[in-house]
């Protein structure tokens, strides 16, 4: 049996003002729908991720906006996706080595971190 991780519940603010940045920085736009209301629904997706992230109105999110400072993404390079993310008028913080990885850290307009990982080459190490 596997178990995958598909949807992480993200508390914003201002849904469309998230919905906002999360397009720019990249993410697709899977959903946006008000099935009731004072309920809606948006889920988007980082490039590449099985996983989605999802906000909206009506929800209930046991974080406040701006608490949600556990979610660890891995990126092929770090300095890249620093890059991409100052480009795209992204405060990023790093590229730091901890030598289980490189790191790089962002903030959305809530304050909520993401942090980015680069992997170390485990096989250049066997």
């Amino acid at each position: 049996m596997s178990w995958k991780i598909e949807l992480i519940f993200m508390p914003v603010s201002d849904v469309d003002r998230a919905k906002d940045f999360y397009t720019k920085i990249g993410f697709n736009p899977d959903h946006d729908h008000t099935p009731a209301e004072g309920l809606r629904f948006v889920q988007m997706t980082p490039p590449g991720s099985a996983c989605s992230i999802a906000f909206g109105t009506g929800l209930d999110i046991p974080l406040e906006p701006g608490q949600q400072k556990t979610i660890q993404v891995v990126v092929p390079n770090a300095e890249e996706a620093k890059a991409q993310l100052t480009a795209q008028g992204v405060e990023a913080r790093g590229v730091e080595d901890l030598g289980w990885g490189r790191f790089v850290w962002f903030d959305d307009p809530d304050g909520n971190t993401w942090t980015l990982q680069e992997l170390p080459d485990y096989s250049a190490q066997a």
